[in-house]
Order: structure tokens, then sequence, then C-alpha cells
């Protein structure tokens, strides 16, 4: 078997959706036969969102800043 690192992102991916689509059936299966733990996973909180510090996105902004600085530069 493959090891992780070994893969492109291609087949990364794949297995991403792959597993989305594994998922995505056992929900449904589990829904059917009435299973606990579909009842469990529908009870569990949403994961918190992230938030970006100012300082974060000030950093952010800076840096696209400079980059079409220096786009713009070359273009002249």
């Amino acid at each position: 078997m493959n090891s992780i690192t070994n893969l492109s992102a291609q087949q990364l991916r794949n297995a991403a959706a792959l597993k989305e689509k594994i998922q995505a059936l056992e929900k449904e299966l589990n829904q059917l036969l009435g299973s606990p733990a579909a009842k469990v996973a529908a009870t569990t909180a949403p994961k918190k969102k992230f938030t970006m510090s100012a300082a974060a996105r000030a950093k952010i902004s800076a840096a696209a800043k400079a980059r079409w600085a220096r786009v713009k530069a070359a273009q002249k």
C-alpha cells in the first residue's frame, strides 16, 4: 500500500473524494438501519470556524500588495 507521502495531488484528491462517498454511504446505511451511530453523528456540535486575527489579515494584505506591485513594475 502506498504511503500518503508518495501520492500525487490527483491521487490525494481521488482518495478524499472516495472517503467522502464512503462516509455518505455509511450515513445513509445507518439511517436505513436505524443505527444509534447515525443519531450520535447528528447531535455532535459543529466545528468552530477559524477566525483570522487583524494582524494576520494585515500581513496577508501587505504581501498581496507587494506581489502586485512587483508584477506591475515588471510590466512597465
